[in-house]
């Protein structure tokens, strides 16, 4: 400025998107089955506005049984693996997953599984 008492002011804006994920289905219905046999599902994972590659985990729920007994008979696969992976245009792949349920006692169950990245999100 070398003396110039003129000032700038240099003003910035910007909208932060948080990292998300939808699903399709968005829900999943498995259907009923005799005891131990196992029923699966198989949804994708559609990453949203990742900004760096990831890693999804999933927290499954314990059920507790007439009996006090507490289980979880659910299980999750990811045939291709659980890493967001960013592209060169800034779009993250797809995931595929496989949820299965098996019990040895009768139950039903609804409620959530929860997809989490590496940042708890």
């Amino acid at each position: 400025l070398n003396g110039n008492p003129s000032r700038y002011v240099l003003r910035l804006s910007g909208t932060l998107k948080s990292p998300k994920m939808s699903f399709h289905p968005p829900f999943l219905m498995l259907m009923p089955v005799p005891l131990d046999v196992e029923t699966e599902g198989v949804i994708t994972i559609i990453p949203q506005d990742f900004l760096r590659p990831s890693r999804i985990r999933v927290k499954l729920p314990e059920l507790e049984l007439a009996d006090g007994t507490r289980t979880c008979p659910f299980s999750v696969q990811f045939p291709e693996g659980q890493n967001i992976v960013l592209s060169s245009d800034g779009t993250a792949n797809e995931l595929i997953c496989h949820i299965s349920f098996k019990s040895s006692k009768p139950m039903s169950f609804l409620g959530e599984m929860l997809f989490i990245d590496q940042e708890e999100n």
